[in-house]
């Protein structure tokens, strides 16, 4: 199993306008080989550097399954919009990719 997560510093006041991009995306990751799960994290707000942490989690059969969908059609559709939103969030996200450990 492969995780793949993005990281977002969400400016603090516009969480609820992020949460809502989530929501009406049409990431079609349903449709996709390999793809197990998907869910979107709030983390606590960071008052000081003026945001709240999200993560988009999602989990693979395989970090093969997750990068053929990274070259999809699928992804170009789900994504083609981001750009509309960078005001959300400071900075690109951050991702972290990660392969489960076996027997842990």
């Amino acid at each position: 199993m492969y995780i793949a997560m993005n990281r977002f510093k969400v400016v603090i006041g516009l969480e609820g306008e992020f949460e809502e991009v989530w929501r009406g995306r049409d990431s079609r990751l349903s449709d996709v080989p390999g793809f197990l799960e998907f869910r979107l994290l709030r983390g606590k707000a960071d008052v000081d550097g003026g945001y709240t942490l999200f993560s988009s989690h999602t989990a693979w059969h395989s970090e093969e399954d997750f990068i053929n969908w990274t070259k999809s059609e699928h992804f170009r559709v789900a994504h083609r919009n981001a750009s509309d939103n960078k005001r959300l969030h400071w900075g690109p996200p951050q991702f972290e990719g990660f392969s489960v450990v076996p027997g842990v």
